[in-house]
């Protein structure tokens, strides 16, 4: 672990981490997020008959176009060319879950945790969204990095 921050320099001020030095490499990422809702509502979206449709196919692509934007809306993350993105959901109508997994992957000098995170994120959003009509008890319970490869830092696994 650091002994600082890395988004912050000598003054304490935020920065963008200069990665002109880093060597590329192949770098990936996985994240996941949890929605939990009603097994009622959890069996509209499984059947895909939710009253705005597709959800899980309308949150996969909403995750996927997520990704590509994430240098847009994070701050001081780079922007970077995606090699790969996936993103898909899976229901548990028993639990009233559904759980996205979002991967990530890139060749270059700067990892993608935050490019998997924010399609899980936003995959998220979107589900709750599109089964808020049905349901406003839905929440976004967890949303965490499950491990990244590549880098000087190597695999990291949750």
């Amino acid at each position: 672990m650091p002994d600082r921050l890395t988004h912050l320099d000598e003054h304490g001020d935020a920065r963008m981490v200069d990665v002109s030095g880093k060597p590329t490499t192949e770098r990936r990422a996985v994240a996941r997020a949890t929605v939990r809702m009603a097994p009622e509502t959890a069996r509209m979206v499984e059947a895909g008959d939710a009253p705005k449709g597709d959800v899980l196919g309308v949150a996969r692509i909403a995750g996927m176009l997520a990704a590509k934007k994430t240098g847009e809306l994070i701050p001081l993350c780079h922007p970077i060319g995606l090699d790969h993105v996936d993103v898909d959901g899976v229901v548990d109508v028993e639990a009233g879950t559904v759980t996205i997994t979002a991967s990530a992957g890139v060749t270059a000098r700067t990892g993608v945790e935050m490019e998997a995170m924010t399609a899980a994120s936003v995959a998220a959003l979107t589900v709750y969204d599109m089964v808020k009509g049905v349901e406003r008890g839905v929440a976004i319970e967890e949303v965490v990095l499950l491990e990244k490869s590549g880098g000087r830092s190597g695999t990291w696994r949750r």
